[in-house]
This record gives C-alpha cells, sequence and structure tokens, in this order.
C-alpha cells in the first residue's frame, strides 16, 4: 500500500486553491450530515448514491434525488472515516497544483466531469445492479492523473508498507494506477468500485491537456531532462551532453 503525505511544491501557488479547500469541506460536512442523520443510517446512501438500476429506471427510489443527479451526488458520500480520510488525503496532496494548472472554474468543472465518467464506468459494468456507489474516488483519480502529467518528477513523501518515504510522484501514481487496473478482475466480487476509478482516470487523461491554461506544459521535467544541450566551444569541442 502506497499512501502519499506531502509534496514538494515548486509553486509559489499565487492563488489559494480554494476549490480544492471547498471541496475537501464539502465532503467533510456530507460525511458528518452522514453519521447524525436520524433514521435509517443507510437512507442517505440510498437517496443520494447512484444506484444503475434507478438511472436505467428499473427501478424508483421514493424520496431520493432524480437520478440524473445523483451522477454527481454520489460523489461527496463515504461509507466510513477511513474511506473519507483516503480520498481527500489524496486530494489534498494532487489538487492544488492541478487547480492552480486549470484555474478554479474549471478545476471544478473537470473534478465533477471525471467523476461522472467514473459513475458512467460504473453503471456500464452491470446497469441493473441495486447496490449504490457512493465515493470521490473517481473524481480524484482524475486529478491524480493529471498531477502525473503535469509534475511526474515532483517529490512526493509518501507511506510505503508504512514506511515513509521519499519518491518521485511517477513512482507513486504509477503504482495507484497499475493496482486499479490489477483489482478490476475482482471488481465483481470487491466492495471498490474500480472501474470507477479507471473512468474517472480515463477521463482525467483526456480532459486535462484540454482543459489546461494557456502555457501549462505536460511531463515538462521529463522533457527537460532529455533535451540534449551543447558545450560552450571555450571549453571543450562541441558534444552532445544530457542535462
Amino acid at each position: 500500500m502506497v499512501m502519499p503525505l506531502y509534496d514538494d511544491n515548486p509553486f509559489r501557488l499565487p492563488h489559494r486553491p480554494i476549490v480544492t479547500w471547498s471541496l475537501i469541506l464539502a465532503n467533510v460536512l456530507v460525511f458528518l450530515a452522514e453519521i447524525s442523520a436520524t433514521g435509517e443510517p443507510q437512507a442517505i446512501v440510498y437517496h443520494f448514491g447512484l444506484t444503475p438500476a434507478a438511472l436505467n429506471g428499473d427501478m424508483q427510489l421514493p424520496g431520493g434525488l432524480p437520478p440524473s443527479l445523483t451522477l454527481f451526488s454520489y460523489m461527496f458520500l463515504h461509507a466510513d472515516v477511513v474511506h473519507l480520510l483516503g480520498n481527500m488525503i489524496f486530494l489534498w496532496v494532487f489538487g492544488d497544483n492541478v487547480e492552480e494548472a486549470m484555474g478554479r472554474l474549471r478545476f471544478l468543472l473537470f473534478y465533477l466531469a471525471c467523476g461522472m465518467v467514473g459513475a458512467f464506468a460504473f453503471f456500464a459494468t452491470d446497469v441493473h445492479s441495486q447496490t449504490p456507489l457512493i465515493g470521490a474516488s473517481g473524481a480524484i483519480a482524475g486529478v491524480v492523473v493529471a498531477y502525473a502529467m503535469l509534475r511526474p518528477c515532483a517529490k512526493i513523501t509518501a507511506l510505503v508498507f508504512a514506511i515513509p518515504m521519499r519518491i518521485s510522484a511517477y513512482w507513486v501514481i504509477g503504482f495507484f494506477v497499475f493496482m486499479q487496473f490489477i483489482n478490476l478482475g475482482s471488481a465483481s466480487a470487491s466492495e471498490v468500485a474500480y472501474w470507477c476509478h479507471v473512468g474517472g482516470m480515463a477521463a482525467g487523461a483526456v480532459l486535462f491537456p484540454l482543459m489546461r491554461q494557456s502555457g501549462v506544459v505536460l511531463f515538462e521535467c521529463i522533457r527537460a531532462s532529455s533535451q540534449p544541450v551543447i558545450a560552450d566551444a571555450a571549453d571543450a569541442p562541441s558534444v552532445w551532453t544530457a542535462r
């Protein structure tokens, strides 16, 4: 297991990541509302989570949101504290840089779009399922992939099997992506919606290059490290050397 804790941030962040912070706050407040709700604890999940059978028209959930709106509401619900904290740590570590690269409004739209595509990916695997989908993982998976495209060489402090290590972002994110695909085979027998994660990652990979602000370069550190330079003629004969 790899859990990121924080990243080295070369950006000066002239604009505070208000959207990232607001999304974290919204998720926490909704979770507090979940656990403090009176009556049946699962009622909120069934009313506001994404149930494929309801979206497909196979069933109706009295008192719940219209099924189309649950494509968005589901991503603000969480099963327990561990589920919430895991998602919010990822959003805390990776969200601010992606928000800066996109701008606040576009980042919010990007986040919601990744979550919605993740929901459709989950829906497509079993359109008649009566099990509700909840959690911000699909949206956050898109943010994580966007970060990998933006700053793959950034140093991340992470817990790697409970051992604190400082490693490049592409190792942390690469392991995350690898595990999502590895676990797809057992997705039907798991409570984790891996297809939602994969859908969110795919959306992030497609949307981030299109929605980033002008001047934001993809994979900048990798390009810089692979570009040859010419030695000064006064010091040595002209040769190609890697930076």
